[in-house]
């Protein structure tokens, strides 16, 4: 199954409401892609019933203190991400490979009563908000976070993704999600970036965070973790 970056904003065919994943350390961003493994019962008839449908779920973080109640409905965050699944392998028992597409952030307006196994949600899609006039110089700023992001990934060799998704001339929304998607963060401030929908504002939060790991990792070698390994339900 491929992995590649694949611009993904098509959100055609959507309701209104989808099944939602709750995770308690993964966060999804629009333009990324994410291999899952599937294999509670729960979340396999979910798989079953996108695949049937929109093939859309929402993926959402898991709030602190989910572990006393994670085979009910322990709470989540408000700021998910919608994505599509594009690729999917069936394993033998029912439990699924797949790769989860990121589309566009989604609030959970309310969650929506269903006699079926998984939790489901109203969702409001958000764009990217680009302010005018902007407080920074956008192109500056984008040269400064692959700058930085080169600077933690030194490897020559590191993957051709990520090689593609720095040389190419993203929009400086979308660099920031694919950025903040490869970082190494903690879920937490990851959830923090995916709710700032104010492309300057993100840019700026992405900037210090990459500075605080490039401090961290001074003298020592960068894990490379792109693209992310699967992900266990």
């Amino acid at each position: 199954m491929s992995t590649a970056f694949q611009p993904a904003n098509d959100s055609h065919g959507f309701t209104g409401v989808a099944p939602i994943f709750p995770l308690p350390s993964l966060v999804l961003f629009p333009h990324a892609v994410q291999p899952l493994h599937i294999f509670e019962p729960r979340y396999r008839r979910m798989i079953a019933d996108a695949l049937a449908g929109e093939r859309l779920i929402a993926l959402v973080l898991l709030k602190p203190g989910w572990e006393s109640d994670y085979d009910g409905r322990p709470p989540i965050h408000e700021m998910a991400c919608l994505g599509k699944i594009t690729t999917d392998e069936r394993l033998p028992g029912g439990k699924y490979n797949l790769v989860l597409h990121g589309l566009q952030r989604a609030v959970v307006v309310e969650e929506t009563k269903t006699d079926k196994p998984y939790r489901t949600a109203q969702l409001e899609l958000y764009k990217d908000f680009y302010p005018e006039p902007s407080v920074i110089h956008r192109d500056a700023r984008r040269l400064e976070l692959l700058s930085a992001f080169r600077r933690l990934f030194p490897e020559p060799d590191y993957d051709q993704a990520l090689a593609g998704l720095t040389d190419a001339n993203l929009p400086l929304g979308v660099l920031c999600d694919v950025l903040s998607f490869a970082l190494q963060l903690k879920p937490a401030r990851k959830q923090k970036l995916l709710e700032e929908v104010d492309v300057d504002q993100r840019s700026d939060l992405l900037l210090m965070r990459l500075r605080e790991n490039l401090r961290k990792a001074r003298g020592k070698r960068v894990r490379k973790l792109f693209p992310p390994p699967f992900s266990l339900n």
